[in-house]
């Protein structure tokens, strides 16, 4: 009856130190998940636009004539709200899917050439974009090094 006992106590120990020695954690799945929705449109002078209101936007109604598809180049006028210090360096935007964690030029840097005060805005800037895929995009706008704001859009399918 003591060996009995002596060998459960053993046995106990022995799966206690085995259980303590697995130094593994669990491996976890990290699933990235956008929740991305299209940025709201907004009234700027005469014209409708899409982005943060009294921030960033460019011209954009959503109508046929302006909406995004893959591969399609359209012209944009980006409008920006800030003080004169936020104003001043090149601008850029970068773009990404939502699918992917890639960035992408959009627009590449261009030198400080905001030409001026337009439909309500402190500056504007004239771009050309095309955007690959269907999707949703978020597009992050540049002025200097800084982000300066992000504006979100929808690539329709053909």
């Amino acid at each position: 009856m003591y060996n009995k006992k002596l060998i459960l106590i053993c046995v106990a120990f022995l799966a206690l130190v085995i259980a303590g020695c697995n130094d593994e954690e669990p491996i976890k799945e990290e699933v990235i998940q956008h929740n991305w929705n299209e940025s709201p449109l907004f009234e700027s002078g005469s014209f409708t636009m899409i982005g943060e209101e009294g921030r960033l936007g460019f011209i954009y109604d959503d109508s046929e004539v302006v909406r995004f598809y893959p591969n399609k180049t359209q012209k944009y006028m980006w409008h920006f709200w800030g003080n004169e210090d936020e104003l001043i360096g090149d601008f850029k935007v970068l773009g990404t899917h939502e699918n992917s964690d890639e960035e992408i030029t959009i627009v590449p840097k261009r030198e400080n050439s905001f030409l001026s005060p337009n439909n309500g805005a402190d500056q504007h800037f004239p771009t050309n974009m095309t955007l690959p895929k269907s999707g949703m995009w978020k597009l992050d706008a540049y002025v200097g090094e800084r982000t300066f704001g992000s504006i979100y859009v929808k690539v329709h399918k053909e």
